[in-house]
């Protein structure tokens, strides 16, 4: 007689297929790492943000960033409200919780951040005038889903101790967008240390280009609040008609000017390299970036393989997300896409967070879906490094931040309460009214920590500047300090760092400028905060390095080597001086970058071509008679390379 399963009377044991595919699941499951059963996160919304009409209204609610707008040295979180006020979060440490400062009353400095017509999606902070204070943009939709709007944008000053929109300033109001956009970001383009603001718009045919608005220094006066504002996209390169989504803006190419990806819907994706001088050009289908079939939603910058590199994470509206590592030797950049089946699978996703939640060295990507046409829970990942390999991708279990049906729609990271901890805030909203949610983590809180602030030479939070922490037993690790990511959203402006249980022993800022300050770090500051001033005493600016060379040392971007007298042709002793003129304000890995150029520049080269630089992905067809192969540098040089 047969013996029977417990539970399962009357059902014959698997058949062998079924069993042999069972087991062929199980290890696909374990080849790409396993989902932790120890929760990631906790929710803490009743205790530090309880919902109710002043602080946490239900309500839909979209973009959120972080800021200092008090100047109090605390971070306050701002969300886009859609259809309610725009909300002001700041945490209040004798009551132990978050409360609304942007009140319903019109003495408060605070009230026009409100502005419940607005139908806010996409909110930006930085420091559009150079006065060490950072300005609010918000994105408003007024409920047009594309081309033009009837309620134009905010960009909110403080000014006579009030905030005021400036955009409704006479001089301003042809500035205000009226058109329909999706995220904004603010990059500091020429280095000066003064930001602009870039939209990227959702156009309708030729209607809703992307914009690019900052303050036309000639024109403005700061000290008396009058800051005239400029769109130049079309002078940056910029000025693109298309479904802009999300955008997240860094030296991902360059070695310190300030780069911008946008993921855009129905078209492919865009790659604005700097080119050193404030323009930009499009490398996205040059550098494999480009994914044309796909409706890119939320993005951030990291370093996953912690090779120096800024690697790119991205959702695709219900397609396959991206994890593109950054590889191959300048002048030949390309990003390979590493994501594995569970972290590729299409998800309604909205925002794309990275972020160590747990402090132990390895990053996590949390992506932040909306319930759509049914649930669709969060999904948490941590990436986790081999050495001469890419990393592991391993799930992990969120917790409480699963949300199943929650209808995400933003998200940021800050430590709000000063613990070391970073914490999870979530907005929700477009189809159903829900509250915000507070999240903390519930592991690592015996690892060591260390959180850097880098400052512009005006005094205001340095977003797009890079900051490599090298620790005593586990090497370099880059952040990026956020001027837009996620979706619609913005980060805290801070580099967190976490240690596990190593210690750090130095660090490095590179502001968008070039300039580059190291100092070490003592066994005691490891657990605080580090804010790095601008080195205010280097005598001149350096001119913004693109992709990765120190190479625009030199005025203008290389021509082909070889030409006519007329032309910039970098010689061999040309290469020499930049070098020795740079090394006294450069790092030891940036000289050892140089060191690749000028082996580069010092060899031979016979080409006769153009002197007109060319555009990356683009061959000259002088190039095909060239005695030694040419190298392109996605800064727009050619050079001889090594035969």
């Amino acid at each position: 007689m047969r013996s029977r399963r417990r539970g399962g009377a009357g059902r014959p044991p698997w058949p062998v297929s079924k069993m042999l595919a069972l087991c062929l699941l199980s290890l696909a499951w374990f080849s790409e790492g396993f989902q932790r059963s120890e929760p990631m996160f906790t929710a803490v919304t009743n205790r530090l943000l309880p919902p109710d009409y002043d602080s946490n209204p239900t309500q839909l609610n979209y973009g959120v960033a972080v800021t200092d707008l008090d100047a109090d040295g605390d971070f306050e979180i701002v969300v886009a409200g859609y259809n309610g006020p725009n909300l002001v979060l700041k945490y209040d440490k004798a009551q132990g919780r978050l409360v609304n400062v942007a009140e319903d009353e019109r003495g408060s400095p605070y009230y026009a951040l409100r502005d419940r017509q607005g139908h806010a999606i996409g909110v930006t902070a930085c420091d559009i005038d150079g006065d060490g204070r950072e300005e609010i943009y918000f994105l408003n939709t007024n409920n047009a889903f594309s081309g033009m709007a009837t309620y134009t944008d905010k960009l909110f000053k403080l000014r006579n101790g009030r905030w005021e929109d400036i955009l409704s300033d006479e001089v301003n109001q042809d500035m205000a967008s009226r058109f329909a956009g999706r995220s904004v970001a603010c990059v500091d383009r020429t280095g000066s240390g003064r930001y602009s603001i870039y939209i990227a718009n959702y156009a309708s045919g030729n209607v809703g280009p992307h914009a690019l608005i900052e303050m036309d220094v000639a024109a403005s006066d700061p000290a008396r609040g009058v800051v005239v504002l400029v769109d130049v996209a079309a002078q940056a390169g910029v000025s693109k008609y298309t479904g802009g989504r999300g955008v997240a803006v860094g030296p991902i190419l360059s070695d310190s000017a300030s780069d911008i990806f946008c993921g855009n819907e129905n078209s492919p994706n865009f790659l604005f390299h700097n080119w050193g001088d404030g323009t930009y050009r499009d490398v996205a289908a040059a550098v494999g970036l480009d994914d044309p079939y796909q409706h890119g939603r939320g993005v951030a910058l990291a370093d996953f393989n912690r090779d120096g590199r800024v690697d790119i994470v991205y959702g695709n509206w219900n397609g396959p997300h991206r994890l593109y590592l950054q590889s191959g030797a300048p002048g030949r950049i390309r990003f390979r896409d590493i994501a594995t089946p569970k972290f590729s699978m299409p998800s309604p996703v909205r925002t794309v967070i990275a972020a160590d939640f747990d402090n132990d060295q390895e990053l996590e990507v949390f992506f932040n879906n909306i319930a759509y046409r049914g649930s669709s829970a969060n999904r948490l990942f941590r990436l986790i490094r081999r050495e001469h390999s890419d990393p592991i991708v391993e799930e992990l279990n969120p917790g409480d931040a699963l949300e199943p049906d929650g209808r995400g729609t933003g998200g940021a990271v800050t430590d709000f309460d000063g613990d070391g901890m970073l914490d999870l805030i979530l907005s929700h909203g477009e189809s159903m009214a829900q509250p915000i949610s507070i999240f903390k983590g519930t592991q690592g809180r015996s690892n060591n920590w260390l959180r850097v602030i880098p400052r512009t030479r005006f005094g205001a939070f340095a977003r797009g500047a890079k900051v490599v922490l090298f620790t005593r037993r586990s090497g370099a690790h880059l952040r990026i300090i956020d001027g837009g990511s996620g979706y619609l959203c913005e980060m805290e402006p801070v580099a967190h760092f976490g240690l596990g249980h190593d210690e750090a022993s130095s660090l490095e800022v590179t502001w968008p400028d070039g300039r580059v300050v190291s100092r070490a770090v003592a066994s005691s500051e490891t657990n605080s905060v580090l804010e790095v001033p601008y080195p205010l005493d280097v005598e001149e600016p350096l001119i913004p390095a693109p992709l990765e060379t120190q190479m625009s040392a030199l005025s203008s971007p290389l021509s082909v080597p070889g030409t006519s007298p007329s032309a910039s042709t970098p010689m061999a002793g040309t290469a020499v001086a930049a070098t020795s003129a740079a090394a006294g304000v450069l790092s030891p890995t940036r000289m050892a970058q140089l060191v690749w150029t000028s082996t580069s520049v010092l060899r031979a080269c016979t080409t006769a071509a153009s002197s007109a630089p060319t555009p990356l992905g683009h061959t000259p067809a002088a190039a095909t008679q060239a005695s030694a192969p040419l190298i392109l540098l996605p800064a727009g040089a050619w050079l001889c390379s090594q035969p």
